[in-house]
């Protein structure tokens, strides 16, 4: 794809509207007036803001606003004829920002978006709809904020077949998954000091219940596979249910407690999921700490390759925003998922109980002969083989906790045994369960 359309002002600048002015685009606002000397020598022509819009024109913000035009909506800017490409930073996967970038397209000007949550619901009729307007929607800002993962995957490793991919892609989980570690302090107590920093949101759920990572991987599994978004094949679990002692077992045992979205395709369909995941010691994501994302990709020629950085925030975010500007302003344009739009396959999801791998299991039991034999009955009647098994103190007649952990076997046999063991009457509390990945 060309730029063609706007090969009359090539040699001059690249006109850009900016939409939503909030943490991130106050963050481009500086990023390209700070730069711009940079930006032009990098590109061949200047990067300029046109006009910007948000809700409120008189609220405080991190970056300077002087000379810049003002547009109260912001429809406005995509049918501006003097703005070339659209910077979409209102969020929401409807409204506003849905209306926007559809408006942008079809007066056929370019999009820059950070929303991940408009490309996971509508990417492939967006992708479509440039394709057919000749322009392009970038979004390399909508995953994992700062690290070129889009950009990786659809230029980087474009020769390769990617056999699967994985990451880290929420900081907040991260964080708070590290802070437990190194505290030895509950979940409850975490939130409310990643809240306090700003690392977590008033109502945290999006984050903590695994939504925004299974939009990022939604996303990342597309550009992988070369398969159409599928964001309701994902299966997603948060990290509410992890406690201070499965992280304390974990690291006994060997492993990391990490909130993974991963990718892969198996026999019945794409395979994605989105959960804690006992993560090796030995293997580098396991080190990736704070509010930092990781993101490790497999192809079936480069092998197994991992970039790292930071995943949200004014600067990282910002800095993949105009990422994506200078190529559009080098005359660089690639379909939104690295094949045209028509080309997408429809592959069915693979569902969770086809998932085949090793598991801990947490027990809270009441400490009385009998109670082992029984939870290794469940087990054996579902045909899942235990590996292991932790009782660290006595309290005869006490609840006590009992730790286990698998060999591979099928999850719809794990949910089996778990059911069986919760039913038993020496079992006080529900069975928590974390997967065990073999990365």
């Amino acid at each position: 794809m060309s730029l063609s359309k706007h090969e009359g002002r090539q040699a001059g600048a690249l006109r850009v509207g900016i939409a939503g002015l909030g943490t991130v685009g106050a963050g481009v606002v500086k990023l390209l007036r700070q730069n711009t000397d940079v930006l032009a020598e990098r590109c061949g022509r200047r990067v300029e803001i046109a006009a910007v819009s948000a809700r409120k024109r008189d609220a405080r913000r991190d970056c300077d606003l002087t000379g810049l035009r003002w547009e109260g909506d912001a429809a406005q800017l995509a049918k501006d004829p003097g703005i070339d490409v659209v910077v979409e930073l209102i969020g929401g996967a409807e409204g506003p920002a849905r209306e926007l970038v559809e408006t942008a397209i079809a007066n056929r000007k370019h999009v820059v978006t950070a929303n991940k949550a408009l490309i996971a619901h509508h990417g492939a009729a967006l992708a479509k709809a440039a394709e057919k307007a000749g322009v392009t929607v970038a979004f390399e800002a909508a995953v994992a904020g700062g690290i070129p993962i889009v950009k990786t995957l659809r230029e980087g490793l474009a020769a390769n077949r990617i056999q699967r991919i994985y990451g880290i892609l929420n900081g907040t989980c991260n964080y708070i998954l590290t802070t437990m570690r190194r505290t030895g302090a509950e979940f409850a107590g975490v939130l409310a000091e990643a809240q306090a920093l700003g690392y977590a949101e008033a109502d945290p759920g999006f984050d903590v219940d695994g939504i925004d990572a299974a939009h990022k991987l939604a996303i990342l599994t597309s550009l992988a596979f070369g398969c159409e978004i599928d964001l309701a094949g994902v299966h997603v679990e948060g990290i509410r249910h992890v406690r201070a002692v499965d992280i304390a077992f974990a690291e006994e045992l060997g492993y990391r407690i990490k909130l993974l979205g991963l990718a892969r395709p198996t026999e019945s369909g794409i395979e994605q999921r989105v959960h804690a995941c006992m993560v090796p010691l030995g293997t580098p994501i396991a080190h990736v700490d704070g509010v930092f994302n990781a993101v490790v990709t497999e192809g079936d020629f480069v092998g197994q390759s991992m970039v790292e950085g930071r995943g949200a925030g004014a600067g990282p975010t910002a800095s993949a925003v105009v990422a994506d500007l200078i190529d559009l302003a080098r005359g660089r344009a690639l379909p939104m998922f690295g094949v045209p739009a028509a080309a997408l396959r429809r592959i069915p999801a693979s569902p969770i109980d086809r998932h085949r791998g090793a598991y801990y299991v947490r027990l809270m039991v009441v400490d009385k002969p009998g109670v082992i034999a029984d939870v290794a009955a469940a087990l054996r009647d579902e045909q899942v083989s235990m590996e292991a098994m932790i009782q660290r103190a006595r309290a005869p007649g006490e609840p006590v906790p009992v730790v286990l952990t698998t060999h591979d076997t099928l999850e719809a046999s794990m949910g089996r045994a778990l059911a069986r063991i919760a039913a038993l009457g020496s079992v006080v509390e529900p069975p928590r369960m974390i997967r065990i990945e073999a990365l």
